[in-house]
């Protein structure tokens, strides 16, 4: 009988050898066009949903915030006057908050008086006179004091280099006494750290550029890093010629 043919195959081909039964050891079949056009079309939407998603997330937040922070101050200030409302039988929500708005108005007039404000500063002292609740009243009028700064104008001074635009605040006036003769000097203050750090700059008051900003557009810009700034500025005096601006001291 003629011997039978014999085929060796070598181990590495052996191991390679696909198995029909499994399924994870078969090649990969190649994908269709159908396939790829619904992968890529997911893809594309996944891209889309998520960004509008963001975007939404973006609008709400700070509208979100606002009423929460506005709705809380409400119940608040209303807290005052309406347990004396309840009291008389006047259930009307938001009536004290009304009445504390009409208080306050009250008060600073009252404080804007000489009367009023004799007696603002005789209890204000007696205040500071006394051991333990002098820390907390400074601290607080520490508080009360950055949360409204006496800015009085938006100023854009060189600094720190010609060239180099810095936005400030005026906040004062100073009338330098030289050999040369009286120069009156405009203090400004330049944040350094978003509005209550910065350093103050006594600059020329004709070297000071005045721009057609508020003093609430200048603390936007200031506060935003410069996201609101408005793309034309237009200076209300003629442009100051070039300065040297001489560092004074740094408010912390």
């Amino acid at each position: 009988m003629p011997e039978e043919e014999s085929t060796s195959i070598p181990l590495s081909q052996a191991a390679e050898a696909v198995d029909p039964e499994d399924p994870a050891k078969s090649p990969p079949r190649p994908s269709s066009p159908t396939t790829s056009t619904r992968k890529a079309c997911c893809a594309v939407l996944q891209s889309w949903v998520s960004r509008k998603f963001m975007t939404g997330c973006v609008v709400l937040f700070p509208v979100a915030v606002t009423f929460f922070i506005t709705w809380w101050f409400i119940q608040f200030v209303d807290g005052f006057f309406s347990p004396l409302y309840a009291k008389l039988g006047i259930n009307i929500f938001g009536l004290g908050f009304l009445t504390s708005l009409v208080f306050i108005f009250l008060v600073g007039i009252f404080v804007s008086s000489w009367v009023g404000s004799t007696i603002f500063w005789v209890g204000e002292w007696f205040i500071k006179k006394m051991p333990f609740v002098r820390h907390i009243y400074s601290a607080s009028k520490q508080v009360s004091t950055a949360i409204s700064p006496a800015f009085k104008e938006v100023a854009i001074i060189r600094h720190p280099r010609i060239g180099e635009y810095a936005f400030g605040f005026i906040t004062s006036t100073v009338v330098l006494q030289t050999d040369k003769g009286d120069e009156e000097l405009c203090s400004v203050y330049v944040p350094t750290n978003h509005l209550y750090i910065g350093d103050i700059f006594l600059v020329n008051s004709e070297e000071v550029i005045r721009p057609n900003l508020s003093i609430r557009e200048g603390i936007e810009i200031i506060v935003s890093g410069g996201m609101t700034m408005p793309q034309v500025i237009a200076s209300l005096e003629p442009m100051p010629r070039k300065s040297q601006n001489i560092r004074l001291n740094r408010m912390t």
